[in-house]
């Protein structure tokens, strides 16, 4: 389940972060997760499974589209699908914008894209 960023997950948010590969410095995490608070066209979501928030998607806004900043899954939940789940929930909460990625998360953007195509 996505659910909206929220000063008290603040923690968990940076240390989901961390698993992406330009974010493990503390400063530049708390640079990230202050863009996501301040700036009202970036947004930032976590993903719940029971009880534990085990991964992170951030965005940002524009007329048309949007662009995904940030993706990253706790590596003991990696494989189930779930990078691929919270795409496509973001897709679904942002329509009609068309997603984009940014160039730390094109590649797995494109793959999430790619099953897609191949399962319609």
């Amino acid at each position: 389940m996505l659910i909206r960023y929220k000063k008290s997950c603040e923690k968990i948010a940076m240390g989901l972060l961390s698993f992406m590969p330009g974010e493990k410095d503390l400063k530049k995490l708390k640079q990230t997760i202050q863009k996501y608070e301040e700036n009202a066209d970036c947004h930032l979501y976590l993903w719940r499974k029971g009880d534990d928030f085990i991964g992170l998607i951030g965005v940002e806004l524009e007329d048309s589209h949007f662009t995904v900043h940030h993706i990253s899954v706790m590596p003991s939940y990696r494989g189930e699908g779930i990078g691929r789940a919270m795409v496509e929930k973001i897709q679904q909460i942002l329509e009609p914008r068309e997603i984009r990625a940014s160039e730390e998360t094109k590649e797995f953007v494109e793959m999430c894209r790619k099953v897609k195509k191949s399962n319609h």
